[in-house]
């Protein structure tokens, strides 16, 4: 099952007169990180708030450069497919997104595939804080780089929440399923050679030597439970 988890900073909280300058996405497969994440900055086409700035500290003049988010909109629905979606209060998250496709043509995302992860929070820790923060110390996620808020950074965290509150690390104790793996495989440039699990088994002479050294052991304590 192939989930994507995503992040965006804006200017503000309404799409409109604000806009999303920065989107992070992360690729869930069987609810473990593949490694292939989407990052990209946008300008906004407006000033920044100094109210916004101070929550994610990108400015005026660091997105003075960056595309414009029609230019990079189908990277991006290429990147996310038909999968889910997920987003700590999402949906603030979706109207911005969806506000930046609508504005240059594309479909927005349908919001059946949205997941929230503050809703699934609060069913599982009612009456706890739920932001973000507060979730990686409950579940023990190290955020101590996370200085200001960071689309890419934050979803990535957002990943490590969402796994623990849909039951923890146990669930990836198998093996790595082959679809991940070959999820991985496709998106490397190092080519990797899969090689079967390796079987374990001693040899006959192994088995001889080991039952010829039991014989020189005094009074082993097997005898004795063996003799009683």
């Amino acid at each position: 099952m192939r989930e994507i988890v995503f992040d965006t900073e804006t200017t503000g909280f309404t799409f409109g007169d604000d806009r999303m300058v920065e989107i992070g996405c992360v690729e869930l497969v069987n609810r473990c990180e593949t490694g292939r994440t989407f990052h990209a900055y946008f300008h906004p086409e407006r000033t920044m708030p100094p109210g916004a700035f101070a929550i994610h500290g990108l400015s005026d003049v660091f997105l003075s450069d960056k595309p414009r988010f029609h230019a990079v909109a189908d990277e991006l629905i290429a990147f996310i497919g038909d999968a889910p979606l997920i987003a700590h209060n999402a949906s603030f998250d979706f109207g911005f997104l969806n506000g930046e496709l609508g504005r240059c043509g594309r479909d927005a995302v349908c919001t059946t595939r949205m997941i929230d992860t503050l809703a699934i929070a609060k069913q599982r820790h009612p009456g706890a804080k739920l932001s973000l923060d507060a979730l990686c110390s409950r579940y023990g996620i190290d955020r101590s780089h996370r200085v200001v808020h960071g689309a890419l950074l934050d979803a990535q965290l957002l990943a490590q929440v969402y796994v623990e509150l849909r039951g923890g690390r146990q669930i990836g104790l198998s093996l790595v399923s082959d679809l991940i793996a070959d999820t991985v495989m496709a998106n490397t440039t190092t080519p990797r050679t899969v090689r079967p699990p390796r079987q374990f088994a001693a040899s006959d002479a192994e088995l001889a030597a080991h039952a010829a050294f039991m014989t020189k052991v005094k009074n082993p304590i097997w005898g004795a439970a063996a003799s009683g």
